[in-house]
């Protein structure tokens, strides 16, 4: 045999090995998606339908509760309680996608700095219906195999913001007019805000040459993903939690009581668009928390801001991704979500 031949019979296997590894990634994100996400959102939706509700207000009666860290622990507890599979398949997933998918295949789809990687990225996001702290180990494996910055955010950002579930829950629970809403402005920030982020990074477009010999792929699979497991728990746990019990903590001053002038007045929209960018909610919890404030007496207008800057961020999903980002994009990002919010917020006091 021809070193020709020999050559292309390594390609050859090679081509296959990758094959069967992107394969495995994606029934290993079935089978998890359908568990934790699908089936159980399936059954919600029917509940939704039937009841107008999908539960309580996970923030608990404000009204009772003073910062301590008992109130972080309760939070903390009922908090991890709701994502704790979806935070297990997220690390999974963002750990196996380093090792499994070759980089010069991702680079093909996501690489590129134009509006079309952006929203291969975002269209991506779709199926995984995760919130944007569970997203955010996807998001982090995503730019270590040097996806382009907007390609990555569109797919976190994604996750929350056009979750087709979250769509019909907000639906039948809420309106048809805060879906649209939703809707709107989700598309917005997934594809606008991530595509004009791209804008603000100087780096070039990878070169696919460059990459095809991928050297994540040296190694044997089981010291490879190890490595990867271990870096994203090391990193990404410890500061995850501190920050949500910080949160639930503060819960009380982020949430006010508001009188009846203000509570939809614009300083309540501002007030409400920035608490809600910070604070860190399970996937469609921020529907019970808006039906539970407007029984309340909050107007339409913070609630609609609400609708769009809890899902959308959480300082717990930004740390988690802060070193994964250029600091300007970060910044970007935020300002973005507050902006976007207030909008909403003026719009929702508008109309409804």
């Amino acid at each position: 045999m021809s070193q020709l031949d020999t050559t292309l019979e390594q390609q050859t296997s090679h081509q296959k090995k990758m094959i069967w590894f992107v394969v495995t990634f994606i029934l290993i994100a079935a089978v998890g998606l359908l568990y934790v996400k699908w089936w159980p959102y399936y059954h919600k939706s029917l509940t939704a339908a039937h009841t107008h509700s999908i539960g309580s207000s996970i923030l608990g009666d404000l009204s009772t509760l003073t910062p301590s860290w008992q109130t972080a622990w309760d939070y903390a507890v009922a908090y991890f309680q709701s994502v704790w599979k979806a935070a297990v398949l997220g690390i999974l997933l963002g750990s196996l996608l380093q090792v499994l998918i070759p980089t010069h295949w991702l680079l093909k789809l996501l690489g590129k700095k134009s509006f079309g990687s952006t929203a291969i990225g975002g269209i991506a996001s779709v199926p995984g219906m995760m919130c944007s702290c569970c997203a955010a180990p996807m998001a982090v494996g995503l730019r270590k195999k040097n996806v382009s910055v907007g390609a990555a955010l569109a797919f976190w950002i994604g996750n929350p913001m056009i979750n087709p579930a979250t769509l019909i829950f907000i639906t039948f629970v809420l309106s048809w007019e805060f879906t649209l809403i939703r809707l709107v402005f989700g598309l917005i920030l997934t594809f606008g805000v991530s595509y004009l982020a791209n804008r603000l990074v100087r780096d070039a477009e990878p070169v696919y040459d460059q990459v095809l010999k991928d050297p994540q792929q040296e190694g044997s699979f089981l010291s490879r993903w190890g490595k990867s497991l271990a870096s994203m728990v090391l990193y990404i746990l410890p500061a995850y939690v501190l920050s949500v019990l910080l949160l639930g903590a503060g819960r009380v001053w982020l949430f006010p009581e508001l009188s009846d002038t203000a509570a939809n007045s614009l300083m309540a929209i501002i007030l409400f668009a920035i608490a809600g960018m910070l604070f860190v909610i399970p996937t469609a919890a921020e529907i019970p928390i808006i039906q539970t404030f407007m029984s309340l007496g909050l107007g339409s207008g913070p609630a609609a801001a609400l609708l769009i800057t809890l899902p959308a961020i959480s300082l717990p999903s930004v740390i988690m991704v802060s070193k994964s980002f250029p600091k300007k994009v970060i910044w970007f990002l935020l300002a973005s979500v507050v902006i976007l919010g207030i909008v909403s917020g003026l719009i929702g006091k508008m109309i409804l």
